[in-house]
């Protein structure tokens, strides 16, 4: 190998040492201080450089805010697919609730980065097909996907009727259809819909503490919902 190839490969080292170091001093001000507190400055102040220099890795905050995104949603895909992997030839229904499971214990022990990477803006990002942020989400949203459609095609789940949905609803279910190659009909589209935003949205209220007025264990709902979401499916008949 040639000195300047040799150099070459040195600083490209250096180089993603230095941005795994910029992602962890954000985290960590993400979790010690909050959101607000992670700027390209605050970061830059952290690693002893200055704001200069870290535009060089990143030109924004923005840019920031998504790389750091994406790993979140890394981190958070790879624990869902580890739990469910470690059930390969179990049941269905053992797969699912070991996904699910993975994805509450993610966010009950990541309240700072589950927040983030739901609620921080991330400039269009999501809608770039070559962000990387886009492609961290969709790794994401593809473990409780596909999911659905091991279960839909293995053994079909009771589905409403298309014709009684409303007409604005049924359109946008059928355009999501079409935008996952048709690997569900739309009225299947409606139970995946369904299932994930009673999942999702019983996280938020416990992550961002919504519920301690009434539950401070919100393990025992979360349960029954998961018990729900089951049954809905066909996956406690297995």
């Amino acid at each position: 190998m040639s000195r300047q190839a040799t150099g070459g490969a040195r600083r490209d080292r250096v180089r993603e040492a230095t941005v795994r170091e910029i992602h962890q001093v954000a985290r960590t001000l993400l979790v010690t201080k909050g959101a607000a507190a992670v700027t390209i400055n605050a970061v830059a102040r952290e690693m002893g450089m200055s704001g200069p220099s870290l535009y060089h890795y990143y030109a924004s905050r923005d840019a920031l805010v998504e790389a750091v995104t994406a790993d979140f949603f890394q981190e958070l895909a790879e624990a869902m697919e580890r739990d469910r992997d470690e059930h390969v030839g179990a049941p269905l229904l053992e797969r699912f609730l070991a996904a699910c499971r993975a994805m509450r214990a993610w966010a009950v022990g990541h309240p700072a980065e589950f927040e983030w990477i739901f609620a921080s803006p991330v400039g269009g990002a999501q809608y770039r097909l070559d962000s990387v942020h886009r492609q961290a989400s969709l790794r994401f949203a593809h473990v409780f996907l596909d999911l659905i459609v091991e279960v839909w095609d293995t053994r079909p789940f009771p589905v409403p009727d298309p014709d009684e949905l409303p007409e604005a609803l049924r359109e946008q279910l059928r355009a999501y259809s079409l935008h996952i190659g048709e690997r569900l009909p739309a009225e299947a589209v409606h139970v995946y819909v369904t299932c994930w935003s009673r999942l999702y949205g019983l996280l938020c209220l416990e992550v961002l503490r919504q519920m301690e007025f009434v539950l401070t264990d919100m393990e025992p709902l979360f349960e029954q919902c998961l018990g729900e979401l089951a049954a809905a499916l066909g996956l406690t008949r297995q």
